[in-house]
């Protein structure tokens, strides 16, 4: 006897789900204290952990260059690696933490917000990088005074309330 298994996804009742859930959209405060905590971490942690990782490394492997630049009264070379490490880390951080984490990141976390697709559906590596591109644009963080965000609006994407 041939058993009759009936998928969600095959029939679209999981579209049709999805559509009835209604989110609450996270408030703007909410959406404030994300950024601060985030960017407090990410400026205060993570990059004085990673520029200390990369000085590390770069005076194992090219010392003489880093003595150039240290003792050199012309601080452009510092200042294009604290760009490319500052970068580097808000990419890494917000791309992993809302797609590994399914749309949380530590200040998200904390004020019980977390990041969707409009669609309802969690975040692919794709929309989590987007979403982290978009925010590098100048003046974006601008656009968060109007009601959405560029980095929502660009990548489709909602924060809501979790809890």
């Amino acid at each position: 006897m041939e058993e009759n298994n009936i998928h969600p996804e095959e029939t679209g009742l999981a579209d049709e789900l999805n559509q009835c859930i209604q989110y609450t959209l996270a408030s703007q405060g909410q959406r404030f204290l994300n950024w601060l905590i985030d960017n407090l971490l990410m400026r205060f942690a993570l990059s004085y952990l990673s520029a200390y990782v990369v000085g590390f490394v770069m005076a194992k492997l090219f010392p003489e260059y880093m003595l150039r630049i240290i003792y050199s009264k012309d601080r452009s070379d510092l200042l294009l690696i604290g760009f490319i490490i500052v970068i580097f880390n808000y990419l890494v951080y917000y791309t992993f933490c809302e797609k590994v984490f399914k749309g949380y990141t530590l200040g998200k976390l904390i004020t019980g917000t977390r990041v969707i697709r409009e669609d309802g559906q969690e975040l692919t590596f794709k929309d989590a990088f987007l979403r982290t591109l978009s925010r590098l644009v100048p003046f974006e963080p601008f656009s968060a005074l109007g009601f959405k965000p560029w980095h929502d609006s660009w990548t489709k994407t909602i924060v809501v309330k979790a809890r």
